[in-house]
């Protein structure tokens, strides 16, 4: 486990090292989510719901894919 030391600023801000950024793949407008875990403090990215489709991850947008959904839905009642 590596070790980086951040400075937190009078807002209580603080930078993300960038060798961080890169391997969890935090970029601007990335939520993370705060957790107490045995008395330390554990930033964990949050992962958005597109990023998590199976095999047609990044073949659809959202609109589209909600699009599709709905058409599809449409076609199986009776």
């Amino acid at each position: 486990m590596s070790e980086s030391i951040v400075k937190v600023t009078r807002k209580g801000q603080v930078t993300i090292p960038a060798s961080y950024r890169k391997r969890y793949k935090i970029r601007e407008g990335t939520k993370v989510a705060f957790k107490d875990e045995d008395g330390k403090l554990v930033i964990e990215p949050i992962t958005p719901i597109a990023e998590l489709a199976g095999a047609g991850a990044g073949k659809l947008g959202i609109k589209a894919a909600k699009e599709m959904l709905d058409k599809m839905r449409a076609q199986d009642r009776f």
